[in-house]
């Protein structure tokens, strides 16, 4: 084994979230999250990011929903490289579009993708490549306005294929279901592109519902889709995905969605809301403590 993966493999990993944040997320890094799509989203990890005051970042992902718009509207981004952004539970995300139309609170730079060549990029750099080939996306607007495609051909049939220049986070935020101490995480669900981000970015950061011992995990090979030697830190943030879902832990919370709609619709509500929900509370746990009880239980699912 490569002892630099030997070494990491037999550490323990267990930080603070803010501690974990600080550590691994520079200002000016790429920084893959929201990756399962609509689930697992590492909403705790992105309000520490805002806490923080981290700058010019580059968010990498394919939907995200509101997370992103959340960054962008707190001031933390230049880049989006994504195939969406917005509120799935309303489409539109306020933050975003300020950003994009009228500079607010900095002026965005969009780059585009589909869910699909995301992936791909990802993958791309998961396997050490510069790029992958696809059949798809061809003739459209995103291949024809992004420098992230070129349309090549085959070397043994001269098809004509769209390549997907490879994609490498600096670092890869991933909220998942269970992990042990030294990184090795179950994850189950909707994965989206969080398995290829994991094995593409230059370090990796865990948000989970439970740490478990090692012998849980070795019990369930089969749902240890991300191991400990990629992983940088653990953080033990129950309910870290709120308000999206973790299947087995908790269903989405589309009241929060459609409340964060509302309250985005102009500059001094999103600010009045981010003080509120982010810089005024300290960490996660105050953050559980100001979610109502019954919010909690209706929201609770059985472990699996």
């Amino acid at each position: 084994m490569n002892p630099i993966f030997e070494s990491k493999r037999r550490q323990n990993k267990l930080k603070p979230l803010s501690d974990a944040i600080g550590d691994l997320v520079h200002d000016g890094d790429a920084v893959a999250m929201g990756l399962c799509l609509e689930s697992l989203i590492p909403f705790a990890a992105g309000h520490e990011l805002i806490r923080q005051g981290k700058r010019s970042l580059t968010l990498i992902g394919p939907i995200s929903d509101i997370l992103f718009d959340q960054l962008i509207g707190a001031g933390c981004v230049s880049q989006v490289i994504a195939a969406w952004v917005g509120n799935v539970g309303a489409g539109l995300g306020h933050n975003f579009r300020r950003a994009i139309e009228d500079g607010i609170p900095q002026p965005l730079t969009m780059h585009d993708h589909s869910n699909f060549t995301l992936v791909l990029a990802l993958k791309a750099a998961a396997m050490g490549v510069p790029f992958l080939p696809t059949r798809t996306a061809s003739g459209s607007d995103i291949v024809k306005d992004e420098t992230s495609f070129r349309q090549v051909a085959c070397p043994f049939t001269s098809e004509r294929l769209t390549a997907v220049k490879a994609v490498v986070p600096d670092v890869a935020i991933l909220h998942v279901q269970r992990a042990d101490c030294f990184g090795n995480a179950h994850l189950w669900g909707n994965l989206g592109a969080a398995v290829e981000a994991a094995y593409a970015a230059e370090r990796v950061m865990l948000t989970c519902e439970e740490v478990v011992e090692r012998s849980v995990i070795v019990a369930d090979p089969n749902r240890t889709l991300i191991p400990g030697m990629l992983v940088d830190a653990v953080v033990h943030a129950p309910l870290g995905a709120h308000p999206s879902p973790v299947q087995g832990f908790w269903q989405r919370d589309g009241d929060s969605f459609l409340r964060y709609h509302e309250r985005s619709r102009k500059r001094d509500d999103f600010l009045a809301w981010r003080d509120e929900w982010i810089t005024e509370i300290p960490d996660r746990a105050a953050y559980r403590a100001k979610l109502e009880a019954e919010v909690l239980n209706r929201l609770a699912m059985r472990n699996a």
